[in-house]
């Protein structure tokens, strides 16, 4: 195995696969491109067969699953199918990377953790934004002996001026399926707290539809969340906060803002690489995953006899998404799950936290995660 490159079979065929998936497969050194399965490849829009002509193409899953030569099923389809999917592809004994949100529970995510671990085979789940240049940079400002200290308050917003409801399925698909600004987008941002601090102590979250002006509670017990307010507590004091708004107007939206015992760091804008990849850019671009100076974060620090002062903070090197498939691929050649660098265990752990997060909206109160 150690020589040849392991078959991926790709699920799905729209924005995540060609846009997030399949440009990173083919650059991956210990990774090729072997088939996609698109039930519906149509001659005047989104074709398959068109557009990747020297790969094998399937419409049937039991057809695609049956290739003895397939070795990985990439999953990208919408969140409500990836537990059934996922499942059928363990069962044939093929390894499986699958988009977020996982699936939509935690008790779903326990069932597929048990049966690769039963079959053998390696879970990842796509949390590419773990690669942001930005997250990348306040990893390593909060690193041990990092200049900002012991950290208080931490905020993530993925904010936004959309007032028009997606015409997809993110617009329609509820949050029992995996769906609304909760599992969509909230699933990135509570991902990356969880990545910084681990399981939060304790959750307070207001979920609400701004663009019908309504707040979850009692009283709506059914609304489906466009905006997130989720408050985690941690036991040393820190407060993670994570936003999520379809009603933003900013010339640069906030983007973190983390603050210290020894200072704070600022940033606006969200990580260039889904632009640059919808715009046509390629991954071996020099550009790609870098941003202009006019979106440097900004770093304040507390200097000697209390003065303070302010610092551009540029983003770190960027790693870009195409390390999440490095890392998996490694992972599959040894076939070592402590590898796997988004392991399902943690992603169920962040359906666990989103969760408790409905809970705490529908019942306005905190919820107690130990």
């Amino acid at each position: 195995m150690a020589n040849s490159k392991l078959n991926v079979g790709v699920i799905g065929y729209g924005m995540s696969a060609t846009i997030f998936h399949i440009p990173f497969i083919t650059t991956t050194p210990t990774l090729r491109l072997h088939s996609i399965l698109q039930r519906n490849p149509s001659e005047s829009a989104s074709s398959a067969p068109r557009d990747h002509p020297d790969v094998r193409h399937f419409t049937s899953v039991d057809q695609f699953l049956a290739d003895a030569d397939l070795n990985v099923v990439v999953i990208t389809t919408p969140p409500q199918t990836h537990f059934s999917l996922a499942q059928q592809a363990l069962q044939a004994g093929k390894h499986i990377l699958v988009e977020k949100p996982f699936v939509p529970s935690s008790a779903e995510a326990n069932t597929l953790i048990d049966l690769a671990k039963e079959k053998g085979r390696l879970i990842c789940v796509y949390q590419n934004r773990r690669w942001d240049s930005d997250f990348l940079t306040v990893q390593k400002l909060l690193a041990d002996g990092g200049p900002l200290g012991r950290i208080v308050e931490f905020e993530t917003h993925f904010d936004r001026f959309r007032l028009e409801k997606p015409s997809n399925w993110k617009g329609s698909l509820g949050m029992d399926q995996g769906g609304s600004a909760l599992y969509d987008l909230g699933t990135h941002l509570i991902d990356q707290v969880y990545v910084l601090f681990g399981m939060p102590r304790g959750v307070f979250a207001t979920l609400a539809s701004q663009r019908d002006g309504l707040l979850s509670g009692p009283e709506n017990p059914n609304l489906e969340p466009d905006s997130v307010t989720a408050q985690l507590s941690y036991g040393d004091g820190l407060i993670a906060l994570v936003r999520i708004a379809v009603s933003s107007v900013e010339v640069q939206q906030p983007r973190f803002w983390v603050r210290g015992t020894k200072g704070s760091y600022r940033k606006t804008g969200l990580d260039s690489q889904e632009p640059q990849l919808k715009s046509g850019m390629k991954t071996s671009d020099a550009n790609f995953g870098r941003e202009g100076p006019e979106w440097n974060g900004k770093l304040t620090l507390l200097g000697e006899g209390g003065s303070v002062r302010e610092q551009d903070h540029p983003n770190t090197e960027p790693e870009t998404y195409s390390r999440i498939y490095e890392l998996f691929g490694d992972a599959l050649v040894g076939n070592r799950a402590q590898d796997v660098p988004v392991p399902a265990s943690q992603a169920r752990d962040v359906l666990r936290i989103i969760e408790a997060a409905k809970e705490s909206a529908r019942n306005r109160r905190e919820v107690q995660l130990s």
